[in-house]
């Protein structure tokens, strides 16, 4: 019972971190999603294995899917944003205040 509780708690920690609000940021950095996915890689090795063995491994294979999981958004938020600006640039009307579409 006590393995179990343990492992809901992981899981329960892995899916709080996993909802956080993601803000689009079009820098390259994937640091916060390599250390996220490095922790709870551990923690997840380390409970299923039950040696510091097991933590390592997961926390190694954790830290690669986080960092490639963090370049697709980062590249996804590159072409949102982009998109977005093309939009703003070529658009060929404006709203204003009101909520009124102007047309050029």
């Amino acid at each position: 019972m006590k393995r179990l509780a343990k492992i809901a708690a992981a899981a329960a920690i892995a899916l709080g971190a996993g909802t956080m609000t993601a803000t689009a940021a079009c820098n390259g950095d994937a640091s916060t999603e390599t250390v996220l996915g490095a922790g709870s890689g551990a923690l997840v090795g380390g409970l299923a294995s039950h040696s510091i063995v097991g933590a390592a491994v997961g926390g190694v294979a954790g830290g690669l899917i986080g960092n490639s999981i963090g370049h697709a958004n980062n590249r996804a938020d590159c072409r949102r944003a982009a998109a977005a600006h093309y939009r703003r640039e070529h658009a060929a009307y404006y709203i204003d205040h009101n909520g009124v579409r102007h047309y050029y």
